[in-house]
């Protein structure tokens, strides 16, 4: 007996489904998931489109890290971190490089955070740096100075004493201490401060004396300076309630320091007044380094084994507050900033298999981080660099592997759905400023500064035009002898390859689009599985498939047969070099053949054509044989 049927695929907000759950028809995200979205992005209504391309910007020195400054709504710009350099982008311009003290080790671990005009940088084996902006192309990097810097004491059960109580003394401990790196560096006795001129050895040490000494008895009531080329410098940082929030130093992993009210350079704790700095440690079952601090509505910091609630309103020495919240723990071996989604706060986690939503909730008082990527865990592997997109409201996570799992995230209209995006060569970072969004990719041995552009079909791009039709266009050395895709005068030509930075077109055309082709793929999680009532043996036979499109001018789809073109149109052979026009409406296609492969998809949709692709919907009517 043959049952027909009819299938409707309204939706794919649950993106792109892992292998591991293929069996779980009875998910509500089955039905609305795919079994392969690459460099598509999710609509909130529930269609799927074909990612923008990457128009090209700057050939870079090497590694990079990218990090967005924001002076003002009218001057966002995009700073570009890579061996001993910091090149500021306007734009698509360059304009401003100076010399920078970080190397590209250092690359990964650099954190930052931003107040008005001043970017302030940290890595726990560099000084925190301040970056200023004076104008367009005016900008300076410069230590950032601490008007009185915290002191802590490293070595418990050692006494120290001094020679004398004013001028130059000798300090003398009873178990090694000194460095040559403490010179110039402070101690205090008692509480009063003395620099190292020199140092003799491990327990013996020259210092000038800044606040008169109590007295020259050994004691135990001694510090150094917290932050130092001995003792490391702050990992992470950001401002909060006007006071800026410094989170784990090398030596000290699980403190926090907050700087006086309205005076960000000032860490001394004095008599604890409610204006004055303020710090503590994160005590709890085991010791979890401080890995990032980001002010929402709450103070919150990110460990390694843990995320904490800092509460107190206003924060003082007296109202402070810390609860631990959850155990998910903050990637280590490098620098993923947080990003604050709809008042939720996006981070990695530790494990680098997950994307978690720390969000607080009223009714329980305390936050919960839901992982995000659980129904898509094979597109999520070892996260590298995170950025979100206001205006798109898209969370690109670039991976270990090159890839970006891009994110689609509606929470009240329970939208969350992984695509997939590629390219020739690697992924490498991403930011975003102002709604654009910067991607550092890695091709063909060299890194590049590339922008996603709505505007263009093809990565590695660029785009020129001119009054009069030409032959020959320039300005493509970054693609010198490879074979690039190109869109003429809006129509897709045959691939050309470039000669000296440049490619030839016959016929000559006004507008030209010129970068590499990169595929995309819409494959629907195959039927049987998630249709309960027909066996998994069971012969079927897709009759025809109806693709509902909106403002799509070229279409591939495979319905068993291979990839083949949808003919929108009947092509007038005069017309052959024209743009194909935007067709919005139901493509119906006859299909042929039984199959009894349950793992098989009915259709998929794959092609590189350089052009806009969005597909609302999908009819299929079956027959199954029992």
């Amino acid at each position: 007996m043959t049952i027909a049927t009819r299938r409707i695929k309204s939706s794919f907000t649950a993106g792109e489904l892992a292998p591991e759950l293929y069996g779980r028809a009875d998910l509500r995200a089955f039905e609305n998931g795919a079994r392969q979205l690459r460099n598509v992005v999710i609509q909130p209504t529930g269609g799927v489109a074909r990612r923008p391309g990457l128009v090209h910007i700057a050939t870079l020195p090497g590694q990079a890290r990218l990090v967005p400054f924001e002076f003002n709504t009218e001057q966002t710009y995009l700073l570009v971190l890579t061996d001993g350099r910091l090149q500021v982008f306007l734009g698509d311009a360059e304009v401003a490089s100076l010399p920078a003290p970080w190397s590209t080790a250092m690359l990964p671990q650099l954190s930052f955070t931003q107040s008005a005009d001043t970017l302030l940088l940290f890595h726990p084996e560099m000084p925190p740096q301040r970056l200023t902006r004076s104008s367009h192309t005016a900008w300076s990097i410069t230590p950032f100075v601490f008007v009185r810097e915290p002191f802590h004491n490293f070595a418990r059960n050692v006494t120290m004493a001094a020679s004398a109580t004013t001028g130059t003394v000798t300090l003398t401990a009873s178990a090694p201490v000194f460095s040559s790196l403490h010179i110039s560096r402070r101690f205090r006795l008692k509480g009063q401060r003395v620099v190292i001129a020199s140092v003799a050895g491990p327990q013996s040490a020259t210092a000038v004396v800044e606040d008169p000494l109590e007295d020259t008895l050994a004691t135990e009531d001694w510090q150094e300076a917290t932050f130092s080329p001995v003792r490391g410098w702050p990992v992470c940082a950001c401002f909060h309630q006007n006071r800026l929030v410094l989170g784990g130093s090398r030596d000290a992993p699980n403190r926090l320091w907050l700087s006086r009210t309205g005076d960000l350079g000032d860490f001394d704790g004095g008599t604890g007044l409610d204006d004055e700095a303020i710090e503590f440690a994160l005590v709890s079952d085991q010791v979890n380094a401080i890995r990032a601090v980001f002010s929402g509505r709450h103070l919150q910091v990110f460990t390694s084994g843990t995320e904490w609630m800092v509460t107190g309103d206003p924060l003082t020495p007296s109202s402070i507050q810390l609860n631990r919240q959850t155990r998910i723990g903050t990637a280590v071996d490098r620098q993923v900033p947080p990003v604050d989604v709809d008042g939720a706060t996006l981070f990695v986690a530790r494990s680098g298999r997950g994307v978690h939503e720390f969000a607080y909730t009223d009714v329980a008082d305390a936050y919960q981080a839901n992982d995000l990527a659980l129904v898509a865990r094979h597109l999520v592997r070892d996260p590298v660099s995170m950025a979100y997109d206001q205006t798109a409201r898209l969370l690109h996570v670039v991976m270990a592997d090159g890839s970006i799992a891009t994110l689609t995230l509606y929470r009240a209209e329970q939208v969350t759905a992984w695509t997939r995006l590629e390219t020739e060569g690697a992924f490498r970072a991403v930011a975003e400023t102002e709604g654009r969004v910067f991607a550092l990719v890695e091709r063909f041995g060299s890194f590049r500064l590339e922008r996603f552009d709505a505007t263009m079909g093809l990565d590695a791009a660029l785009a020129g035009s001119s009054f009069a039709a030409q032959d020959r266009w320039t300005g493509l050395t970054h693609l010198e002898t490879r074979d690039v895709g190109v869109l003429a005068d809006g129509a897709p030509r045959a691939a050309e390859r470039v000669q000296d930075g440049a490619i030839t077109l016959d016929p000559p055309a006004a507008t030209v689009q010129a970068g590499l082709p990169f595929q995309h793929v819409i494959e629907p999680l195959p039927p049987a599985l998630g249709n309960a009532t027909a066996s998994a043996a069971a012969p079927l036979r897709l009759v025809s498939a109806t693709f509902r499109v909106l403002a799509t001018p070229a279409l591939e789809v495979d319905l068993g047969r291979g990839v083949q073109p949808v003919p929108f149109r009947r092509l007038d052979t005069a017309l052959l070099d024209a743009p194909p026009a935007p067709f919005t409406g139901d493509i119906a296609l006859r299909a042929l053949g039984w199959r009894r492969d349950a793992m098989a998809p009915l259709w998929r949709i794959e092609g590189a054509t350089p052009l806009p692709l969005t597909l609302l919907s999908v009819t299929t009517d079956m027959r199954i044989s029992n």
